[in-house]
């Protein structure tokens, strides 16, 4: 009888270990499909716990969202370098864009993703944004930290409070087995 119960349970757990072998992050594997800045935002949001969530805004001045994140009208280059620090010579490069700001301060989370028109120009862009945030002058709160990450054609790029950025980091890591970090350094002053 032990020999039976034995087997049985050394079954289950073969059929335990091979179905968590096919689960390839939350999004079922699908990584290829990853091409909407809004839906990778809005992921990662959505995956952070009550106590990791904090006053937040997306999308622009003219297309406010509360406590999500939201499109960014990419045809204003001044206000989206403003909102989200992107560098205007950058523009070319993309055809939508998303945001999730902190309400109260910028500087303590603000993150922009990005769909690339060419998916080769990943790490141009990575390098570009990381290089704008790394040069700003700033007032009012200075950020702890910079990320940029690559999910196949969309480019994430954030900064702000270490905390708040590691855990979305976290969160789009997580979701995505395609996330590449292509930069996650201390802001530099």
């Amino acid at each position: 009888m032990k020999k039976i119960i034995s087997i049985l349970l050394a079954a289950v757990m073969v059929l335990a270990f091979a179905a968590c072998g096919n689960n390839s992050g939350n999004n079922g594997g699908n990584d290829a499909a990853v091409t909407d800045p809004l839906e990778v935002l809005t992921k990662a949001w959505e995956g952070l716990s009550e106590d990791e969530k904090f006053p937040a805004s997306g999308g622009d001045m003219t297309n406010p969202v509360d406590n999500a994140p939201g499109k960014v009208d990419i045809s204003d280059t001044d206000n989206l370098e403003y909102l989200l620090t992107f560098p205007a010579g950058s523009i070319d490069l993309i055809d939508n864009a998303a945001s999730l700001t902190h309400m109260m301060n910028m500087n303590t989370f603000s993150c922009g993703a990005y769909h690339l028109k060419n998916a080769a120009d990943a790490k141009t862009l990575a390098q570009a944004l990381r290089d704008n945030i790394q040069s700003r002058q700033w007032m009012c709160g200075f950020p702890d930290k910079v990320v940029v990450i690559t999910v196949n054609e969309v480019v994430v790029a954030m900064y702000g409070h270490e905390d708040l950025i590691n855990a979305f980091r976290d969160q789009i890591t997580g979701a995505y087995s395609a996330a590449v970090i292509d930069f996650d350094e201390a802001i530099n002053f």
